[in-house]
């Protein structure tokens, strides 16, 4: 009798601890990190941020989800999705910025942390969106990247998307406005691109021809930038003229390489990722609020403040050179 009460004992501090044990993993905090479609590099990058965010903290569990592709109707079945699964916090990067609020608006009377972030959410569908960077400091970084590589100043263009590229211009106008920053530095022309890639070469054969002091060539534009270092590599000016502005790794990686460019620039997805899994912990926990002038920590890359959106920019865009080129360029 007594070496079966000590096996009934034994059995039965062994489902107390299995129980204990499971109620720890619920205890988890569950972030959602919603991305506009899965299989996309940009994304799984953010993930890993997340992964990071998470290992910090403690506690904490990512659920890396979304559509199959890039719908508003697929996000909102995952975000049901998550909802029904009573997720503590949802952290998405939109399809749409009206279309998935009704949903959002749902989730966050069921008590789940609603935040946005890469591409936001209209205000009543999320506590905070979370923009990669800014206006100001995007426009700063553009003028910035070349002027580091002309300590004695010089003649540099800008080659850009549209005329009526809203974020183009918004980011040029930003750099004219810090141009008394950088001394020396003459910004001789503004040209067109269309965001097509035989036009953007074009154009950039065009300032070489027209300019042929021209020290930069400033493309605030992915397509842009890869279509005007093609341009200095073939007029046999690399090392002439440094081609620079805003583009993804695994299209410029070429150009690092061959010296077209000598670094550029574009938000980094892993920091954007772990921002966004700090702030919605910060956020379902309590140890924050969503309102404007709020200051948020964000871990390693600082604090946050809300404006009178509740929305905030996490940093100066990213700067990718031949020291760092190899690490993401496989990634987006």
């Amino acid at each position: 009798m007594k070496r079966r009460n000590f096996t009934k004992l034994v059995a039965g501090l062994s489902l107390v601890a299995s129980m204990m044990g499971t109620t720890a993993m619920a205890d988890d905090m569950r972030i959602a990190l919603v991305v506009k479609a899965l299989g996309i590099g940009f994304f799984e990058a953010a993930a890993k941020g997340a992964e990071e965010a998470a290992a910090e903290l403690g506690g904490v569990e990512i659920i890396y989800t979304g559509p199959t592709d890039t719908t508003a109707e697929g996000q909102i079945e995952v975000i049901n999705s998550l909802i029904a699964q009573g997720v503590d916090a949802i952290a998405v990067s939109a399809n749409d910025t009206d279309a998935l609020v009704p949903t959002l608006k749902k989730a966050q009377q069921r008590g789940i942390t609603v935040i946005s972030w890469d591409s936001g959410v209209a205000q009543e569908g999320r506590q905070v969106h979370l923009n990669p960077s800014s206006n100001a400091l995007i426009g700063n970084m553009i003028i910035k990247l070349a002027a580091d590589h002309l300590p004695d100043g010089g003649d540099v263009a800008v080659l850009s998307a549209t005329t009526t590229s809203t974020n183009q211009n918004i980011w040029i106008e930003e750099m004219t406005k810090v141009m008394g920053n950088y001394p020396g530095i003459n910004v001789v022309a503004t040209v067109y691109g269309d965001d097509l890639a035989d036009k953007s070469y074009r154009e950039a054969q065009g300032l070489m021809q027209s300019y042929p002091d021209l020290d930069a060539i400033i493309a605030p534009t992915s397509v842009g930038i890869v279509a005007a270092a093609q341009a200095v590599a073939d007029a046999g000016k690399i090392g002439e003229v440094n081609v620079t502005g805003l583009g993804l790794p695994s299209e410029m990686a070429g150009a690092i390489e061959s010296g077209a460019s000598k670094s550029f620039a574009i938000w980094n997805p892993i920091d954007l990722g772990y921002s966004a899994a700090m702030i919605a912990h910060q956020l379902a926990t309590g140890a924050a609020t969503a309102e404007p002038g709020a200051e948020i920590s964000i871990g390693r890359m600082g604090t946050i403040t809300l404006d009178d959106t509740n929305a905030a920019a996490m940093a100066d865009p990213f700067v990718y050179d031949s020291s760092n080129i190899d690490d993401f360029k496989s990634i987006f």
